[in-house]
């Protein structure tokens, strides 16, 4: 029996691949979480990808530019493609999974927040498992592929809210599913995975997935010594919060996904 595939959808699979393989991250100091491919295919290829809605290509008053984008469709399935063609991702995706929480792994969350963060500021369990059955999709969680356990997670609830306040902690009701802002509510990363740039990942697939969706704006808090590190991922300083979560004093700070 030949399995093989016609020669049209082999080509068109494997210029998927290579603008994936290739892709760079965005300089655009707006959008940095974003990753571009520079142009150099097919023209009729790369229209049936975009009527696909697997990429994205920027247009001016001149024309098309000279680079595209992947879309999470795109990115996802030329990740299924490079397993069937037996290729390898980037180094982090190829040691771990990113994807939704499920039910089950709260208590694996609730351990690691426990870890990463002080008594007065961690999520209780009970409002853990909340979460995790009430706003699955918000969740990006980082799966050691070797051991199947979280080695790191974000989280958030929806709103139409503009400014951060305590509740949103501790009160998963009030998640708007349709809601154009985000409230993040912790980046999580268990000691032996830092300073490995895995929570600089999660925090920019977050960002890029949450931007497809539509939102406008992901809003979180830090404790002053971390301004710095988020500036870095592109996120604005807005000043002191009005959450004093945990009778902390925090900075709260922005990103703005669409205008």
């Amino acid at each position: 029996m030949n399995n093989k595939k016609p020669h049209s959808q082999a080509i068109e699979e494997l210029t998927l691949m290579l603008m994936y393989l290739t892709r760079t991250q965005d300089n655009n100091e707006f959008c940095r979480y974003r990753e571009l491919s520079w142009k150099g295919y097919d023209f009729n290829i790369l229209e049936r990808l975009e009527n696909d809605e697997s990429i994205y290509q920027p247009r001016s008053r001149r024309g098309y530019e000279k680079y595209l984008y992947l879309t999470e469709q795109g990115r996802m399935k030329a990740q299924e493609l490079l397993k069937q063609y037996g290729l390898s991702d980037k180094d982090l995706n190829e040691r771990f999974e990113f994807r939704n929480i499920l039910p089950e792994e709260a208590e694996q969350a609730t351990s690691i927040e426990k870890i990463c963060f002080p008594p007065n500021e961690a999520c209780s369990e009970a409002a853990m498992k909340e979460r995790t059955i009430m706003v699955p999709d918000l969740f990006l969680v980082a799966v050691d592929k070797k051991t199947g356990m979280l080695a790191g997670f974000l989280n958030g609830i929806s709103t139409n809210e503009y400014s951060f306040r305590d509740e949103f902690f501790s009160n998963a009701k009030l998640h708007d599913p349709v809601g154009k802002n985000v409230m993040l509510l912790g980046l999580d990363v268990l000691p032996e995975y830092r300073s490995q740039g895995l929570a600089k990942e999660i925090m920019f697939q977050y960002l890029r997935r949450e931007c497809e969706r539509g939102r406008k704006m992901v809003i979180l808090t830090c404790l002053k010594s971390k301004v710095k590190m988020y500036e870095k991922m592109g996120f604005h300083n807005n000043g002191i919060a009005e959450s004093s979560w945990g009778g902390e004093q925090w900075y709260e700070m922005s990103y703005v996904l669409n205008i």
